[in-house]
């Protein structure tokens, strides 16, 4: 039974992964900013006499940009973790040998991906003890916290098949993380961009205000900040929920979303892998 999901890729390129000095560096330089931030807001909130009060209105705020720093730097990471995994293998003239072994396409490409995700997790769970500070204080339910590390999980595995399957398209890394970068860009700037646009055509009152309306709620849907933003205060999902009429929760919407861009991305992977080979397996 256990054998139906063994994957020798995932094994191998999980060992690699975690034997590698540059892995352990990073999670160290992730921390290392983390912990800053961490000091640094403790100290500028005590005015540094380590005597102030510390109210559980500021642990909420130290809570929020403490979430939002992690997410910028996990969407940062995670291009450099993924753009690589098919195209590095083209580069270093292996992925020949690698296709002539007994792993079918799909094989190869999620145990590509679940490494990369592997390490990512991992850098999530380091995090925990510094997050776990805000409940010393309160202000921050631990719901909250569960929702935001599912929020990170679904992202991160979004954004790696996204750069797994410009990995498999490209035949350089540089490229596949340039797409990969500007993927992101769109689904964090650009998607922001539109739903200001669309909100001021609603407001504006303009003969497509209904369909402004949904459109304003399918740009925040869509795009990561905003989720962040109404799992960290339900407010502001009350908030777009009446400006836009749409009354399904947007953690719904952007789940479906990003569920089918998994899906799609790893589709396009996995028969782009073999694509000049005269049957996919």
């Amino acid at each position: 039974m256990m054998e139906r999901f063994y994957n020798p890729v995932f094994v191998k390129e999980l060992k690699l992964r975690f034997r590698s000095f540059k892995s352990f560096s990073g999670l160290m330089f992730y921390l290392a900013v983390l912990c800053i931030f961490i000091a640094g807001f403790l100290l500028l909130t005590t005015e540094f006499t380590g005597r102030g009060f510390f109210r559980p209105e500021t642990s909420f705020m130290m809570f929020a940009v403490l979430t939002i720093l992690q997410m910028a730097l996990v969407l940062f990471i995670t291009p450099s973790l993924t753009a690589g995994a098919i195209s590095s293998e083209r580069e270093k003239q292996t992925l020949n040998i690698l296709l002539t072994t007994t792993q079918s396409s799909t094989q190869i490409v999620i145990g590509k991906l679940l490494s990369s995700v592997a390490f990512l997790v991992l850098m999530l769970v380091a995090g925990l003890p510094l997050y776990s500070l805000v409940f010393l204080f309160g202000g921050v339910s631990p719901s909250q916290l569960i929702s935001i590390f599912l929020f990170y999980l679904v992202t991160v595995v979004a954004i790696g098949s996204i750069g797994v399957m410009f990995s498999t398209i490209t035949k350089r890394t540089i490229v596949a993380m340039i797409a990969t970068y500007g993927s992101i860009i769109f689904l964090g700037g650009i998607t922001a961009f539109f739903f200001f646009l669309t909100m001021a055509f609603h407001q504006m009152g303009n003969a497509i205000g209904t369909g402004a309306s949904f459109m304003t709620y399918f740009w925040a849907s869509i795009n990561p900040g905003a989720l962040m933003l109404t799992l960290i205060s339900p407010e502001m999902g009350d908030a777009l929920a009446e400006l836009s009429g749409v009354e399904l929760p947007v953690w719904i919407t952007y789940l479906i979303a990003y569920v089918f861009i998994i899906v799609l991305c790893l589709t396009i992977a996995i028969k782009k892998l073999r694509a000049n080979m005269k049957s996919n397996r």
